[in-house]
């Protein structure tokens, strides 16, 4: 699995980073940051979770 963020939809919105913060982080700056493009099998169902909860739907998840 590898997570695909189109950050021009992105609004930093931290949704995702309060669902999945081993994967999603927005900074200071306000900005997104993947912290793990490829997760481990086990984070799977918190990635699909931020994947919906997404307000842009700016998340998606790429099988590899």
């Amino acid at each position: 699995m590898r997570v695909v963020v189109d950050f021009d939809l992105c609004e930093s919105n931290a949704v995702c980073m309060v669902v999945a913060p081993e994967v999603f982080e927005v900074r200071d700056d306000d900005f997104l940051y993947v912290l793990d493009e490829t997760p481990d099998e086990a984070l799977r169902p918190k990635v699909e979770e931020a994947v919906r909860r997404c307000p842009k739907q700016a998340i998606a998840i790429a099988e590899d």
